[in-house]
């Protein structure tokens, strides 16, 4: 948590300039964050700021599309907004400061961005939060 601090601290910031517009601060320890519900900027949905979690409505444990389904990619069931933001949160933990030049050299916000996919596949099932795969395991 101490290597994503730097971007939890902005997350915090962002939060608590929320809350003087109505955003309601909650911790959440098994998504390893502190939420801001409706948070009252964005287009809706969520965004994820190293352990901060900013949320434009009023719980996080509700269906949405995935990124593909959203792109036209095909009809893909919806996924749990709350283990997408989840899987969000573990990158940071794992890049820390880096996550954001990262995430943005990978596309953005967008179905492109193997981080949102990523994300997506975490929130259908539960596994795969890391945007790339692991190295094949050849026997010797």
């Amino acid at each position: 948590m101490l290597w994503a601090l730097p971007n939890t601290l902005v997350g915090l910031l962002l939060g608590a300039v929320g809350v003087a517009f109505g955003a309601r601060p909650r911790l959440r320890r098994r998504d390893l964050a502190c939420v801001f519900h409706r948070w009252p900027w964005g287009p809706g949905g969520a965004i994820t700021i190293g352990n901060v979690i900013l949320h434009t409505g009023d719980d996080l444990d509700v269906a949405c599309a995935t990124y593909a389904h959203a792109a036209g990619w095909g009809a893909e069931p919806a996924v749990s907004l709350a283990l997408h933001e989840r899987a969000h949160v573990y990158q940071y933990l794992v890049l820390g400061p880096l996550f954001l030049p990262v995430y943005l050299a990978c596309g953005g916000i967008g179905v492109r961005n193997r981080f949102e996919r990523a994300a997506d596949r975490f929130a259908a099932t539960g596994r795969g939060w890391w945007p790339w795969p692991a190295p094949s395991r050849q026997p010797h």
